[in-house]
């Protein structure tokens, strides 16, 4: 997984800009596949128009941090996102059971 420091979205998302202003950036020639934001209120508009404007599959919001493994389903989740809310909780659910 490569992950870079703090990233405007434009940059993130578009390879081009990010190569000629950040050439040395660890994400410049890469498809970036994974945003990471500092609430939900900013998660949640972004992802939607991501969603809606590319058709783009979208797995979340994912909350971290907590104690017990929380999952969120939006109100008109599909199978397809049920399915992978489901998958993840199951994986966060034996990770802290192996730190618990």
């Amino acid at each position: 997984m490569l992950v870079d420091g703090e990233l405007q979205t434009d940059f993130a998302l578009n390879s081009k800009m990010l190569q000629d202003i950040f050439p040395f950036s660890k994400l410049a020639g890469k498809k970036v596949n994974t945003l990471i934001f500092p609430n939900l209120e900013s998660a949640n508009i972004t992802y939607k128009l991501l969603k809606e404007l590319n058709k783009a599959e979208s797995i979340g919001p994912i909350m971290m941090g907590l104690r017990k493994p929380v999952h969120i389903l939006q109100l008109d989740a599909s199978v397809d996102e049920i399915v992978n809310m489901t998958a993840i909780a199951v994986i966060d659910a034996q990770q802290k059971g192996k730190i618990n």
